[in-house]
């Protein structure tokens, strides 16, 4: 299978596992994607799902070989809007992505990472959108990264395709944090195990609600944020909070 999930109690590993290709983003692998990430989010067992690639890197981006023999326009757009769906489909879902990074994260491999709640990598981990070295300017990568990095580095990584370190990555937002090698997969099980302790609902609304209120005026955004505090404020879960920090206990979520 060129996607692996394993699910370990409320969290779920998504491998790509496809390493001869460096874990392309072909036609098959990106509807694969979308089916699994689709089935996770209904599964009321997982709460959150890590993302990463087998063998010696996260991702490469498209499959060139195939894009090469695609040759018609509607195939080419075909390839793109799936690519497309996939990252909505992270961004859309209810539960928080976490994109686990090692080795390199290459244009809509790096859009992946961008796509993701939250990012962390290896050391030595590298990130680029290089499509202009092939002539091919990375354009459907650069809505992601744009919406998480700000412009002047977004344009240096895609006017000149150079990659860029996990140190600089984090300091301009594309990645949380990096560790070594030894500790990513600790690390990164640490903060899926803290998020899966909290409310599956609370999680949703939240989630859900950050990326619509990005996109509003400050006004429209404030209203709306309102009132999903107002529906959240209304859930079950929302009480059992409240009550278990006045009564200085644990709460016992009912996910509702």
């Amino acid at each position: 299978m060129n996607i692996k999930v394993l699910k370990n109690k409320d969290i779920a590993r998504v491998i790509i596992n496809e390493p001869k290709t460096y874990n392309s983003l072909s036609f098959k692998n990106l509807n694969d994607l979308i089916n699994e990430l689709n089935k996770l989010d209904l599964d009321k067992k997982i709460k959150v799902i890590i993302l990463e690639g087998a063998g010696k890197g996260f991702s490469a981006g498209h499959n060139l070989k195939e894009v090469r023999g695609l040759k018609k326009r509607e195939k080419y757009q075909k390839l793109f809007n799936l690519c497309s769906k996939l990252m909505l489909q992270i961004v859309e879902g209810k539960k928080p992505v976490i994109a686990k990074v090692h080795g390199a994260a290459y244009a809509a491999g790096c859009q992946l990472v961008a796509s993701c709640d939250l990012a962390y990598s290896t050391k030595d981990a590298l990130f680029a959108t290089p499509g202009v070295n092939i002539g091919l300017f990375c354009s459907t990568p650069m809505v992601a990264v744009s919406r998480k990095i700000s412009r002047k580095p977004m344009m240096k990584m895609l006017l000149t395709g150079e990659p860029i370190k996990a140190n600089y990555a984090k300091e301009i937002g594309l990645i949380n944090d990096y560790f070594s090698k030894s500790k990513l997969n600790s690390e990164v099980l640490k903060i899926a195990k803290k998020i899966a302790s909290k409310s599956n609902l609370t999680i949703k609304i939240g989630k859900q609600t950050f990326y619509k209120q990005l996109e509003m005026p400050l006004r429209k955004a404030y209203a709306f944020t309102s009132k999903m505090m107002t529906v959240n404020m209304m859930a079950m879960d929302a009480k059992e909070g409240i009550s278990a920090f006045l009564e200085k206990r644990k709460p016992i979520w009912k996910n509702k």
